[in-house]
């Protein structure tokens, strides 16, 4: 079963800077250790969430110590902070 981990983030002020290194780099980086998608949705003015797809949740458990380090690489190199993250198996849909 599909596994999603939803991490939610603010910043004082989101930049294009911020969504070019997303999109180039920081995306990469996560497909890269596993991850079958993965999209940013735009929550607020200052406010993202990272939505990240795995194959199933063995996929995702085994790439949590290397999407920490790469959690911990983007919040060092913008002013961002983590408000909270989710995870679990998706149940339902289509």
């Amino acid at each position: 079963m599909a596994y999603i981990t939803l991490t939610h983030w603010t910043t004082e002020k989101l930049t294009d800077d911020m969504l070019a290194a997303a999109n180039d780099k920081f995306i990469p980086m996560i497909i890269k250790v596993g991850a079958s998608k993965v999209q940013i949705m735009r929550t607020g003015e200052s406010s993202i969430c990272v939505i990240t797809r795995y194959k199933d949740a063995g996929t995702a458990v085994a790439a949590q110590q290397r999407i920490a380090h790469i959690r911990s690489q983007a919040a060092s190199e913008f002013p961002m902070t983590i408000v909270s993250t989710q995870a679990g198996e998706i149940i339902a849909g289509s």
